[in-house]
């Protein structure tokens, strides 16, 4: 079940909590030659399963900022924020990849609140510590803090 925050009051209150972590998303080849296709990067460690069993990580990976960019759906299953106007996405902050996610492999995110502050117009700011986690393996894909401003 997700965490429930009902207007700003309540989104302030948040600073500090643990969300959990999400459901595992599968990463298939299918996945990362969509996200080549739109992102533009073709790099054969992704896209080239035949000359990526020979590399460095036995086939093809996935793209760092695919990873990435599952942190919008995933914290979605964590936290629903009702009773605002507006929410925006403003920003990632120390982005980094310490290990490469395989084909075939799966990933989740375990997001915490960092922190809530006030901005202007009434609005918060939230910032919470992203860890996309691959099943199986002792280092993240993806480390990250996420940056997301609520209004009324």
């Amino acid at each position: 079940m997700p965490v429930v925050a009902n207007g700003i009051p309540e989104i302030l209150a948040l600073a500090g909590r643990d969300l959990g972590r999400s459901s595992w998303r599968e990463v298939t080849q299918e996945l990362i030659d969509a996200y080549a296709e739109v992102s533009g990067d073709h790099q054969w460690i992704h896209t080239d399963p035949v000359r990526a069993a020979e590399g460095p990580f036995g086939r093809t990976i996935a793209h760092g900022y695919m990873t990435l960019s599952w942190g919008i759906p995933m914290v979605a299953e964590l936290l629903q924020v009702t009773g605002v106007g507006m929410a925006l996405n403003y920003g990632v902050n120390k982005v980094r990849f310490p290990a490469p996610v395989p084909v075939g492999s799966r990933v989740r995110l375990h997001a915490v609140i960092a922190a809530v502050e006030e901005v202007g117009r009434g609005g918060v700011q939230v910032t919470r510590n992203f860890t996309f986690e691959i099943e199986g393996s002792a280092k993240p894909a993806c480390v990250a803090e996420s940056l997301t401003r609520y209004y009324p």
